[in-house]
């Protein structure tokens, strides 16, 4: 729902302050409404998105069964002959990238390779059956959470509406003032509870009353229940932001709080890096150009005509080199089904071998190899994370739905429904709120001005000194609040000149 300047309501004498509360409840309703109604659009979108995200790996499945199905008997034959098998497919121009072994008995291989003709963070993948050693499929796949098309562009519509760079400032100006208007709304029920007889009743919508009573005791009552949920999206998806996440990155490099990541320079110590691994997106990467790949052409390429060791990518790397990597990796601390191995970079770069599992308990753990001397060069273990680097990496997973399977992604759904839910309340109740006696009148009141009129200084100073702090750590919010000032302003004298035209009339009437 959209509205133009001038359909916003008048203040004046018709529409007096509402008593209770004081100076601080005056100025959180003017915060809460004005927020609401000019990032209301934004959030929306944001949270049907996002809940159409939460449900993605399963519309994942459907979609793409044939890459993601492999025969559930029989014994996985080694990776040099799925890695030799995807090569031979492809015509062996192509540089591996990664190769992720099948999870588990009835899933694929993925063969990652890196196209120039790609998006940044995108690879082309290849699905082998790693019984057969058949090509299931060829498809275009996402960062680090190996996400496929329609994921993909799930993604990119949750996190910038396919606008690229541009775009992502929606998704920052949503998440960031997300929070702030769920905070405000947080506290305007726990003054409206502290004046209840019955505190417990606002915690549930009320089936007594119609029209605006009823609408409100929705909206009021949802809220409450996912106020701790909307905080939470709102301080993680913050971290994927441009301005916000890069003030987040910075503050945490300045604290000693980054995450340790594996170092691929052979002879050199662990690398420390700003991000979670999921930094990166939703996708955990940065990429946000859309691309379709290569549709799958499954049954095509079956066997291993090559043999092991024939079939070569364009870094010369031998596909055994997969197998004894893997081997070595779970001699030291690789344990999951879920597994990534990436071949050197360069001449100077080592083997990496890491764990992907973003499910609790969560599995990140790494080790890089000597190409060679066959060395183990460096390692980095979950427990070696610090714990801020561990809630932010548990956040981000909580955040994607990954954490705890299908129970998290049904929390996310209800939580991103429940969001999208207030926001429409709250366009219907300031409707509602039109004065039935002025048909000019399309709309709801605007909570009076001048709380802070009434305010004492040290409050003042503290308001001040909170808005710039917020403004210049989150500019998206400082920017958007200047806009809210600057029209309020012009709102303000337009009312003053629409007094001070109906007392010179009533002057000259006299």
């Amino acid at each position: 729902m959209t509205t133009s300047l001038s359909s916003l309501p008048e203040i004046g004498p018709d529409h007096p302050r509402p008593k209770g509360g004081g100076w601080f409840a005056q100025l959180l309703r003017r915060l809460h409404f004005y927020a609401g109604i000019f990032v209301g659009p934004f959030i929306l979108i944001a949270a049907l998105s996002g809940a159409l995200y939460a449900i993605s790996p399963q519309i994942e499945k459907l979609v793409y069964a044939d890459e993601l199905t492999a025969s559930a008997s029989g014994l996985a034959l080694p990776l040099a002959d799925q890695v030799t098998a995807a090569t031979t497919y492809t015509g062996g121009g192509e540089t591996i990238s990664a190769v992720r072994p099948a999870p588990e008995p009835g899933t694929t291989t993925r063969v990652m390779f890196d196209d120039p003709n790609l998006g940044e963070s995108e690879s082309r993948a290849i699905f082998i059956d790693p019984t057969t050693a058949e090509v299931k499929g060829d498809l275009t796949v996402y960062g680090t959470s190996g996400s496929l098309p329609v994921k993909t562009w799930i993604d990119q519509l949750h996190r910038g509406l396919h606008l690229g760079d541009f775009g992502r400032f929606y998704s920052e100006l949503a998440a960031s003032w997300l929070g702030i208007i769920a905070g405000a709304g947080l506290c305007l029920w726990v003054l409206r509870a502290r004046r209840a007889r019955k505190a417990s009743a606002l915690l549930r919508p009320t089936t007594k009353h119609k029209g605006l009573r009823r609408t409100f005791s929705w909206h009021a009552s949802v809220g409450v229940w996912a106020a701790i949920g909307m905080l939470f999206l709102s301080a993680t998806g913050i971290t994927w932001s441009q301005l916000g996440g890069d003030n987040v990155t910075k503050l945490r490099a300045a604290l000693d709080w980054s995450t340790p990541a594996v170092s691929t320079e052979l002879g050199g110590d662990s690398a420390e890096h700003g991000g979670d691994g999921g930094h990166a997106g939703h996708a955990e990467n940065e990429s946000h150009e859309g691309h379709s790949g290569h549709e799958g052409h499954s049954g095509k390429g079956g066997g291993n005509p090559s043999g092991p060791g024939e079939a070569l990518d364009a870094s010369g790397i031998d596909p055994a080199d997969f197998d004894m990597m893997l081997s070595m990796a779970r001699d030291v601390n690789v344990n999951t089904g879920l597994v990534e191995i990436l071949p050197p970079a360069d001449a100077d770069s080592a083997w990496v071998v890491q764990e992907i599992q973003r499910s609790f308990p969560t599995e990140v753990d790494a080790v890089a190899f000597d190409p060679d001397t066959m060395e183990l060069t460096d390692r980095v273990d979950f427990s070696d994370y610090g714990l801020v680097s561990k809630l932010a990496r548990w956040g981000i997973d909580l955040h994607m739905g990954t954490m705890f399977g299908l129970a998290n992604q049904i929390v996310l759904f209800v939580l991103a429904i429940g969001i999208a839910s207030m926001v429409v309340w709250g366009y219907v109740m300031w409707w509602q709120r039109r004065p039935k006696h002025d048909p000019a009148r399309r709309f709801g009141p605007v909570p009076v001005r001048g709380a802070l009129a009434t305010a004492p200084r040290w409050a003042l100073v503290a308001v001040a000194l909170a808005a710039m702090g917020i403004g210049i750590f989150l500019p998206m919010v400082g920017v958007s609040l200047l806009g809210f000032l600057a029209v309020d302003g012009v709102l303000g004298m337009r009312t003053r000149r629409r007094s001070r035209g109906r007392a010179d009339t009533e002057a000259q009437s006299l």
